[in-house]
């Protein structure tokens, strides 16, 4: 067994995850996971630059990530950066930054790359011989991944739970008209998707990310966020509507007292939830496969 560490940034969060992991068989055990809110991607989609506070941020939960790496004693690092800071034009202080702190650089992968980690990282554990349809719904974008072992098809589209935010919630809740405009350029990208990934003709739906999995713990109707019971749960397209429908209706702070919320996802999730009806009633599917291992996981089994 190799121990390896893996961290990746995406737009609303940075997380990190060190394991010991078997490079032949691709067995992996997990010493730590961990995720913290910075918001790396505050504003990109309206300025195209990184805000000198959402670095601060992330370089802060770097050097916290860098003391759990030293102490567990990891024999390699991957860095992997994903949507803001492939959009934005003073990416070079994000990298210098994340060099000083953590002795890396940080891979600016493209999107098809963050496709194929996630889709490694979330269907290692699942059996069968059924195409997939891996869809990573994350803060910047989208990844649409089909396969079932190995990837077939692969696209990444600029819908996330973050830029959708950003770019058309003015009110608390939304209104009709700002989830509609939600909804309209979630249906745009899907067209784009379709064009390279057949994402309607997959036997299953594999749902990732912090809202996937924060709308499962919702209709599963957790007191709190537990992983065991979300990894691989199975909700229908039904509940996502239900939860979906609730969300729309709340207030900032009606889903802050919704203890499966992260406080970092209140302000988003609305949008996360509204991205992941529309991929389901697209694709015809009766239910969302969970998973909680993504992206991480794919970086993890990458470095060994």
């Amino acid at each position: 067994m190799t121990r390896v560490a893996g961290i990746d940034c995406g737009t609303n969060s940075i997380r990190l995850l060190v394991a010991d992991v078997h490079p032949e068989t691709g067995e992996l055990v997990e010493l730590d996971r961990r995720m913290t809110i910075v918001r790396l991607g505050q504003g990109v989609d309206r300025t195209g630059r990184l805000a000198p506070e959402a670095l601060e941020r992330t370089f802060a939960a770097c050097r916290a990530y860098a003391e759990v790496i030293e102490r567990l004693g990891a024999e390699k690092l991957r860095f992997v950066a994903t949507s803001a800071s492939r959009d934005a034009e003073n990416r070079e202080e994000f990298v210098n930054g994340v060099v000083e702190i953590l002795g890396v650089e940080p891979e600016v992968i493209t999107g098809d790359q963050e496709a194929a980690f996630s889709f490694t990282g979330a269907t290692g554990e699942l059996h069968g011989t059924e195409t997939r349809l891996v869809v990573d719904i994350g803060g910047g974008s989208t990844e649409f991944v089909t396969g079932n072992k190995e990837v077939e098809a692969a696209r990444s589209v600029d819908i996330g739970c973050v830029r959708l935010t950003e770019r058309h919630v003015r009110h608390d809740p939304p209104t009709a008209e700002e989830a509609d405009a939600i909804r309209a350029d979630v249906r745009a990208a899907l067209d784009l998707a379709a064009e390279t990934v057949p994402i309607d003709t997959a036997e299953t739906l594999v749902g990732l990310a912090g809202s996937v999995t924060t709308v499962a713990a919702m209709a599963l109707g957790l007191p709190e966020y537990d992983s065991e019971k979300i990894h691989h749960a199975r909700i229908s397209a039904a509940q996502v509507a239900e939860v979906t429908e609730r969300l729309l209706a709340s207030t900032h702070a009606e889903r802050a007292a919704i203890p499966v919320i992260h406080p970092g996802r209140v302000d988003v999730i609305i949008a996360g939830a509204l991205v992941l009806r529309e991929i389901v009633e697209r694709v015809g599917a009766h239910e969302v496969v969970v998973s909680e291992h993504d992206i991480l996981d794919g970086i993890a089994l990458s470095v060994a």
